[in-house]
């Protein structure tokens, strides 16, 4: 008889960074899903993805009929990106800070980071896109995705994120865009 595998909720903290840049920020988000404190069994990635897109469709119904496929942020929002795709049975892409010649290139900023620069390739007219990031904290990041990506007359349906900051606006930010922000865990960060 095959074992079962007790999966632990997901969790999240706050610790501070070391060696910061001027542009970065001085605290990180770290997750269960990350495996930098505990490794990570394959069933609790499974679960994470399932729970993120049930959260989805129960708060975001009438927007993800016909998704065209997420689009993840390297490097943090890959694995929330792969989970919620095995959970919800879609095709991913990921964005990188590569500037590549390839086709149908949107380019937008990660305002805190050392590199700003970020790409998504491939994106086409009427695309329907659900973004996916490991957390967010003042939601520039995913706000600046949103409009090049309707500027590229793609469809960003919703965000979806492992971990939200609360203290910094981001919900805002994205509800003004008319973009749904759909988390699995909240935190209050430093401010």
């Amino acid at each position: 008889m095959p074992e079962t595998i007790a999966v632990p909720p997901f969790t999240a903290r706050i610790v501070e960074r070391l060696s910061v840049g001027a542009t970065s920020r001085r605290e990180r988000v770290i997750h269960s899903l990350d495996g930098l404190e505990n490794p990570v069994h394959p069933d609790t990635l499974a679960t994470t993805g399932a729970d993120l897109w049930r959260l989805l469709q129960e708060q975001v119904p009438e927007g993800l009929g016909s998704v065209d496929f997420l689009l993840g942020l390297d490097a943090g929002g890959i694995l929330p990106t792969v989970s919620l795709a095995g959970a919800a049975q879609l095709p991913y892409k990921i964005a990188w800070k590569l500037h590549l010649p390839l086709d149908g290139a949107v380019r937008f900023s990660e305002p805190h980071a050392m590199r700003t620069d970020v790409f998504a390739y491939g994106i086409t007219h009427g695309q329907r896109i659900i973004i996916v990031d490991d957390e967010i904290t003042t939601g520039r990041t995913l706000a600046d995705l949103t409009r090049r990506l309707r500027d590229a007359d793609a469809v960003p349906l919703a965000a979806a994120c492992l971990v939200e900051d609360t203290t910094r606006g981001a919900r805002d930010l994205l509800t003004d865009l008319g973009l749904p922000l759909v988390s699995l865990t909240t935190i209050e960060g430093a401010e």
